[in-house]
């Protein structure tokens, strides 16, 4: 529901030129985030990752094998986080808080497996 005092303003907006659009920062034609084609270009190099990471699977590439799919692996998380979870849009402090979060949580699984002795064979 509109108020008389709510119209009255937008008038007064108006009258003095102003867009309320323009108030929060941003033009009408500003977009944020990636457009469908960029999410389009994403998906098609996640899915040329995975379909690496398959044929991998089926050479013997001898020691080679476990680091390059682990490489593989945080490659696509790290372009999922950004990408799709919008974390390279976002502000900063989310970004921060996200990848200290990473972190910590590695460093604390690190910790446990090697209480475990997990290192030793």
């Amino acid at each position: 529901m509109s108020t008389a005092t709510e119209a009255h303003s937008h008038d007064d907006h108006a009258d003095h030129g102003h867009d309320d659009h323009a108030h929060d920062g941003h033009a009408h034609g500003d977009h944020h985030g990636p457009s469908d084609k960029q999410f389009v270009g994403v998906a098609l190099l996640l899915a040329a990752v995975t379909a690496a990471e398959v044929a991998i699977s089926y050479v013997d590439i001898g020691p080679l094998f476990l680091p390059l799919l682990l490489g593989m692996m945080a490659f696509k998380f790290i372009v999922v986080v950004l990408w799709f979870m919008h974390l390279k849009f976002d502000s900063k402090w989310f970004n921060m808080a996200f990848w200290s979060g990473l972190i910590l949580a590695i460093t604390v699984y690190v910790a446990a497996i090697t209480t475990f002795e997990f290192w030793v064979k």
